[in-house]
């Protein structure tokens, strides 16, 4: 077992409280390490830290913290492994899926150095004789980011990469399910000669760690990936302060197929965005609504695709399409879940159970005979389970699609292009996949609406998040 260090002002520390948290293997339900249990101590050491660094941290001239970012690049690419075994091993990724996002976190970083001469203003005309006005742009301040276990990896550079590179300093903490591979990172960023209390990493629980960082007045931004319960909960802290919050909570993706559809090839679209990451990502697709004349035709393929999914340890075969669920928690969520399902009228196709009796395996399940009233189309699932609804026309498809209180991604299977840009018009989502499997760029924009969050990442957008605006009136009197 391996005892896990915080990262606070340039130094690797163990919790005041002296107590530790166990990390369990989700394949094994085995020790595999253990972390600090942080204090409200440890917290405010963190963010002192972090204020104290960040005026020195955003005076330097916007390409200097880009060679950082680019630092950091380069230190994951040289551990790749390393931290692909440590997501395999805490969260259950398969080889495949951790090595993306391995890959992925190091990328992200390196895009984000790119903004270093992208970050601009604006000169706007005034309305007086002889005056400018000139609106800049300025690093907000210090981050608190709040990371979730589903990508524990790529969510470190999700949020301090754009904090990095406008002038941010930040103080992260990992969700207590996945600690160990942002720990290790740590050793990265003291590898990389980053200037000491510019990122500083604390563990432990959210309802302390996570409740006290958003609720101090030493933080100006609050970045949460989770849960809807974490983001109201981090929202109400952040409110003490008026403090900035940026959400991306849970999602209930419709994937919408039309008759026109490449049948075949939409099933195999949505059975990777269903299974991805052992089916839990917020952009999953998390229900299916197919045309009453192929649905026949549809559900025959997309049962048969699912059956074929592999569940194993990804430790031990890098050939499995899916590993576990991340906790018992999650699997006893899942499996209430369909049961409640099947209480209210659905009919288990394929899967519907546990699999084994050691770890936290779900089989690939698809569920028909649902209908828009039964639960599993309303509220999220986060497990390999695809419940199927027909519809008949496309305003009753849409209405139905955006009949849930989260508003994440979505997607549209057509050879039309007219139905395809009037469902994108009509859909209240954030991000709507045509023809291909739910995944978001780097580049692009990943926020929700309703109860899908606050604010954003990813792109220039992303990075606008982390700053705050300036304006000069300069008058000149002659």
């Amino acid at each position: 077992m391996k005892d896990l260090k915080m990262y606070i002002n340039g130094k690797f520390v163990e919790s005041r409280s002296g107590k530790w948290i166990e990390v369990l293997n989700p394949s094994t339900e085995e020790v595999i390490s253990r972390q600090p249990e942080g204090t409200l101590e440890d917290v405010d050491e963190a963010l002192e830290a972090a204020r104290a660094a960040q005026k020195s941290w955003a005076a330097q001239p916007a390409i200097e913290r880009a060679k950082y970012l680019n630092k950091l690049a380069d230190g994951i690419r040289k551990r790749s492994k390393e931290f692909v075994d440590i997501i395999m091993r805490e969260q259950g990724k398969t080889r495949t899926w951790a090595t993306v996002e391995v890959g992925v976190t190091a990328d992200y970083f390196d895009y984000m150095a790119t903004f270093a001469r992208q970050i601009e203003g604006e000169v706007i005309p005034s309305d007086r004789k002889g005056e400018t006005m000139i609106l800049t742009r300025r690093p907000i301040g210090v981050v608190a980011g709040i990371l979730p276990w589903n990508f524990p990896f790529f969510l470190i550079a999700r949020k301090a990469g754009a904090a990095l590179i406008t002038g941010c300093t930040i103080v992260l903490k990992p969700s207590q399910l996945t600690p160990e591979n942002c720990c290790e990172f740590a050793k990265v960023v003291d590898e990389s000669g980053l200037p000491k209390g510019v990122i500083n990493i604390v563990t432990g629980k959210g309802s302390v760690v996570g409740n006290a960082m958003a609720e101090s007045p030493k933080i100006d931004i609050v970045s949460v990936t989770g849960s809807v319960g974490a983001g109201q909960s981090i929202m109400a802290a952040a409110s003490k302060n008026i403090t900035k919050v940026s959400l991306e909570l849970g999602g209930k993706a419709p994937a919408i197929v039309f008759p026109d559809a490449d049948i075949e090839q939409a099933a195999q679209w949505i059975v990777d965005s269903r299974i991805g990451n052992n089916g839990q990502i917020c952009n999953n697709a998390e229900r299916i609504y197919v045309h009453r004349s192929v649905k026949d035709e549809f559900t025959k393929i997309l049962v048969k695709k699912m059956e074929a999914v592999k569940v194993g340890d990804p430790c031990l075969d890098d050939n499995v399409d899916m590993g576990p669920l991340v906790e018992q928690r999650a699997l006893e969520s899942v499996t209430a879940k369909v049961n409640h399902a099947v209480e209210q009228g659905a009919k288990v196709l394929c899967g519907g159970k546990r699999v084994g009796d050691k770890g936290y395996f779900y089989a690939a399940t698809v569920l028909d005979n649902c209908t828009q009233d039964m639960d599993i189309i309303h509220e999220e699932t986060f497990g390999p389970v695809l419940p199927i609804v027909v519809f008949d026309d496309i305003d009753q498809v849409i209405a139905w699609a955006n009949d849930v209180e989260y508003g994440l991604a979505s997607a549209v299977y057509t050879k039309d292009i007219d139905t395809a840009a009037r469902v994108c018009r009509e859909l209240e989502f954030g991000e709507t996949y045509v023809n291909r499997e739910n995944f978001e760029a780097i580049q692009g924009f990943h926020a929700g609406v309703k109860k899908s969050g606050i604010g954003g990442a990813d792109g220039k957008h992303g990075v606008e998040e982390y700053l705050v605006t300036h304006v000069t009136y300069l008058a000149t009197h002659y």
